[in-house]
């Protein structure tokens, strides 16, 4: 099962949807959130955060930790932000904060041809899926990379 969780930025103007991979890590481990409007004040400390394309979240790593060790038997070395988010334990539920919102009206355009001609279909929403992905490499989403 795995957990969603919602949590605003430090400014209030945005909300974002998180995934914790395998109810390891509980939503408190995200500890702040920052958006491209409020992380430009924020100062940035590698040993908590993790920078995506202006976004900048903060992680509270002693708790981070301890489920590392008592959940997946790491040493406290081994958790980081980048292995927090790289690896799915609190980390985007999308690619990047709003991407359901703005694939919304492409996806369902391509969709609505899925009866009409089922070839076509499944070609234009392959390529698709993989075009957006390089689109999101290209823009530095740490997610897409990884992808």
């Amino acid at each position: 099962m795995c957990v969603e969780v919602k949590k605003k930025c430090e400014c209030g103007s945005r909300q974002v949807q998180f995934h914790l991979r395998d109810n390891i890590m509980s939503p408190r481990v995200l500890d702040r959130l920052f958006c491209p409007a409020c992380s430009a004040g924020a100062s940035l400390n590698r040993e908590t955060m993790l920078t995506d394309n202006g976004w900048i979240i903060e992680y509270d790593m002693p708790l981070a930790r301890m489920y590392g060790l008592t959940k997946l038997s790491l040493a406290a070395e081994a958790i980081s932000p980048e292995f927090i988010f790289d690896q799915g334990y609190a980390t985007w539920r999308e690619m990047y904060p709003g991407e359901t919102d703005d694939i919304a009206g492409e996806r369902e355009r391509i969709i609505a041809r899925k009866d009409e001609d089922p070839k076509r279909y499944l070609r234009e929403i392959n390529a698709w899926a993989i075009n957006r992905i390089n689109r999101l490499k290209e823009a530095g989403w740490r997610k897409a990379m990884l992808a």
